[in-house]
């Protein structure tokens, strides 16, 4: 029989409330575990930091009484010879001090004047300095011994003052300091699991693991405080900011839990700087010092809800244990009932899935077997047309090539000539004997058939077919091999041909034939752009920019022409549209090049010039720059 309705809500809040309380009394045990182990290994990192600053401080704690032993500096400080002997203790604390690893070693008369200094050679030395304001040289007066810390006031550096009054017999002649660097220890301090920190009797940070918090204060500074500060240069004008720490809850033992949040980015460390510490202090003997450890508590919250996270989960899972054990008792037979006809359901509908599988297999290989002769269909057909492109192509350069036949006979005509001549008056020579004019006349014949040789060889290094496969292309051979094609027409138009090449050298990724081709075309098309002009320039400008398609070599060909019309622009790349005479050029040089650059991820476009004339901009990506000998060099192949 069925629950009623509201005993069943009033059980499942039940369970909750159990499982909601089993993870809170968990969360609470734990943390109070995870805080108890955290202090007990607090205090025992308390020991090492207080007994390792105890021992780096004790190590120089005797050298300032040491130096009234020292005959000269008595007699430096003497009434009857005051200042005689000074260079002799200086040279003393300097040696003293570097064998001893002290910032600086010095000595005051009675009137706060630095007669003597380990550092009197450098330019910011100490001697003469009025240093009676100073803490440490008044208590060495009053007391004997001076303890300080301070930043100095001449080079900036921090440092633990050690100051301990000289004495002629009973009488005090004057104080000797020493001032020690703590950075070493603090150093080793920067590699601990745990912050520390030691704040003196104005309870600002002089010594630290994390160099944020250095002179900072743990306590607000009023005005009166920050203007005696002023005063005596303790901490040379630092700005003393709030370290951020506000206490939460005080434990046993002295211990507190505190959060750290300072305002500004944080300096990367090691250990966390920020957020929930517990934090355990302890008082340094023979100082107004007290060294603080701090310990993070993220870990012991961590392990807290993970461990109320398990009991919760635990709980969760008895309760839904018995709830699924009840409900499997109740619920026993009718599940066999409908287990039953799940089972006659599902074999129906398996036979109706075995056929419809059967059905579908056929469907699948009927249409691989059409896809599959629609794709080889395809591929030939690709196939044919990459062969006629590459044919249209090749018809392309040879076209250029016939317009360049002209000057190209031209200029092997005048070769020719002056082969003859020379040829009929070497033979003339040679039956007089005069051999020197006959050896300068073939040396000047192999010159003009080395000329014809490099002419024909360009025309036909430019005619072969290229594999298409795209390389690293400097732009600079490219348009070489290009102007060498162009040469005889160049001369024989007369046309200035303007090379602007940035440098770095710009390196193209494509197929460097079929790139001189392109080039080719429209160089060629300036040149016919301008005939009929009196001013004949061809200006050409290569650079290589970051663009939003990434690293791309320009390249733009402008010619001092007519420009292009309206009809011109809008067919300008349609195949078999020119705007030449009839005769003088198919139309399929500028279909051909944009054919060209566009395979090779490139664009190609035209536009008239804001000065006059056309220009043409070509976009290629650019190859990686060869930085060593792993990286291949575009060689052209040129006889």
């Amino acid at each position: 029989m069925p629950l009623p309705r509201s005993l069943r809500l009033f059980t499942v809040l039940l369970l909750l409330a159990g499982v909601g309380l089993s993870g809170g009394l968990a969360y609470l045990l734990a943390q109070r575990l995870g805080q108890a182990q955290i202090q007990a290994t607090g205090l025992h990192r308390l020991e090492l930091y207080t007994a390792s600053l105890q021992r780096e401080i004790s190590k120089y704690a005797f050298l300032p009484g040491t130096l009234q032993l020292e005959q000269e500096v008595q007699t430096l400080l003497s009434a009857s010879a005051p200042g005689r002997g000074a260079d002799s203790v200086n040279a003393y604390l300097e040696q003293l001090n570097e064998r001893a690893g002290t910032l600086s070693i010095y000595v005051i008369d009675l009137q706060g004047q630095v007669v003597a200094t380990s550092n009197w050679r450098r330019p910011d030395s100490f001697m003469g300095e009025d240093l009676r304001f100073r803490p440490y040289f008044r208590d060495a007066l009053s007391t004997g011994s001076g303890r300080f810390f301070g930043i100095g006031t001449t080079r900036g550096e921090p440092g633990y003052y050690l100051a301990s009054a000289l004495l002629d017999g009973n009488r005090t002649v004057g104080v000797a300091v020493t001032k020690v660097s703590l950075e070493q220890l603090e150093q080793s301090w920067s590699t601990v699991e745990a912050p520390v920190i030691v704040t003196d009797e104005n309870g600002v940070v002089i010594l630290g693991s994390v160099p944020d918090w250095k002179f900072t204060a743990l306590r607000p500074l009023d005005d009166a405080t920050r203007k005696a500060f002023d005063q005596t240069l303790q901490y040379n004008r630092k700005a003393l900011t709030p370290l951020g720490m506000k206490v939460l809850s005080d434990l046993d033992q002295g211990a507190r839990v505190v959060r750290v949040a300072r305002e500004g980015t944080e300096m990367a460390s090691v250990y966390p700087v920020t957020g929930r510490f517990l934090t355990q202090s302890r008082a340094l003997p023979g100082t107004p010092w007290t060294l603080t450890v701090f310990s993070h508590l993220a870990r012991a919250d961590e392990a807290a809800q993970s461990d109320a996270l398990i009991a919760t989960i635990g709980a969760a899972f008895v309760a839904l244990l018995g709830f699924m054990l009840n409900q499997r008792r109740r619920h026993e037979r009718d599940r066999l009932r409908d287990r039953l006809a799940a089972r006659e359901a599902l074999q129906a509908a398996h036979d109706e899935l075995e056929r419809k599988v059967q059905q579908r297999t056929a469907d699948l290989s009927r249409t691989n077997e059409r896809l599959q002769s629609e794709v080889q269909e395809r591929i030939r057909a690709e196939g044919t047309l990459r062969a006629a492109q590459n044919e249209l192509v090749q018809a392309g350069k040879l076209a250029v090539i016939g317009q360049l036949s002209t000057g190209v006979a031209h200029e092997l005509n005048q070769p020719l000539t002056a082969l003859r001549t020379l040829s009929g008056n070497s033979v003339r020579y040679l039956e007089r004997g005069d051999l020197p004019t006959v050896r300068v006349n073939l040396e000047r014949i192999a010159q003009l058939a080395d000329r014809m040789g490099r002419i024909t060889g360009e025309l036909r290094a430019f005619a072969r077919k290229s594999t298409g496969e795209p390389q690293p292309v400097p732009l600079r051979a490219a348009l070489a091999n290009a102007l060498a094609v162009l040469e005889p027409r160049i001369q024989q138009t007369g046309a200035q041909v303007l090379l602007d090449l940035a440098e770095p050298e710009p390196v193209a990724w494509c197929d460097g034939n079929r790139l001189e081709q392109v080039l080719v075309n429209l160089i060629n098309n300036a040149l016919d752009a301008m005939a009929g002009s009196t001013a004949l320039r061809v200006e050409i400008r290569c650079e290589q920019l970051a663009t939003a398609e990434g690293e791309q070599v320009h390249v733009q060909v402008r010619d001092l022409g007519p420009g292009l019309t309206d009809e011109a622009l809008a067919h300008l790349f349609e195949p078999f549209f020119t705007t030449k005479g009839s005769g003088d050029g198919l139309g399929l040089g500028l279909a051909l090049s944009a054919g060209i650059v566009r395979e090779s991820g490139g664009t190609l476009t035209g536009a008239n010039h804001p000065d006059g004339g056309a220009v043409f901009h070509l976009a290629l990506p650019a190859a990686p720059r060869p930085d060593s000998e792993s990286a291949p060099e575009f060689s052209p192949d040129r006889p």
